[in-house]
């Protein structure tokens, strides 16, 4: 069972979207099984981290743009080259156990769609899969 989501996004940021992720376990009616929630895109991501304390994505966000700045050495013409290379060291995907038609995360997890190339209209797709 495949589920389309969206977003419009800023320029850049971590946008919580495990409600959307969990809506999509209620909406399949799966007990116990497993999503994968992707990113169809190629400068965002999809991660999974701390969302008790809005500093840790800021921090997150800080230390991508020191690892990652923007350098006129890139060759990629749309200039954005920083952006891809922080979706490849992000990920366009996770998957999360489902038990109980609830995600299986900890106290202080949530499930995070990444932009570092906005604003943009953005998608991603979660899929439920279902223990037999």
């Amino acid at each position: 069972m495949l589920y389309s989501y969206e977003l419009d996004t800023d320029k850049e940021g971590f946008y919580d979207i495990t409600a959307d992720v969990q809506d999509a376990i209620q909406k399949s009616g799966v007990r116990s099984g497993s999503c994968l929630v992707y990113c169809v895109h190629t400068t965002a991501g999809i991660t999974i981290n701390e969302n008790a304390d809005p500093d840790v994505v800021k921090d997150l966000l800080f230390a991508l743009d020191k690892t990652f700045p923007d350098r006129p050495e890139f060759c990629h013409k749309e200039g954005n080259s920083a952006a891809h290379l922080k979706s490849t060291i992000v990920g366009c995907s996770v998957s999360i156990p489902v038990q109980d038609s609830r995600l299986v995360l900890g106290t202080w997890q949530g499930v995070y769609f990444c932009e570092f190339d906005g604003p943009r209209h953005r998608h991603f797709a979660v899929e439920i899969h279902v223990d037999h």
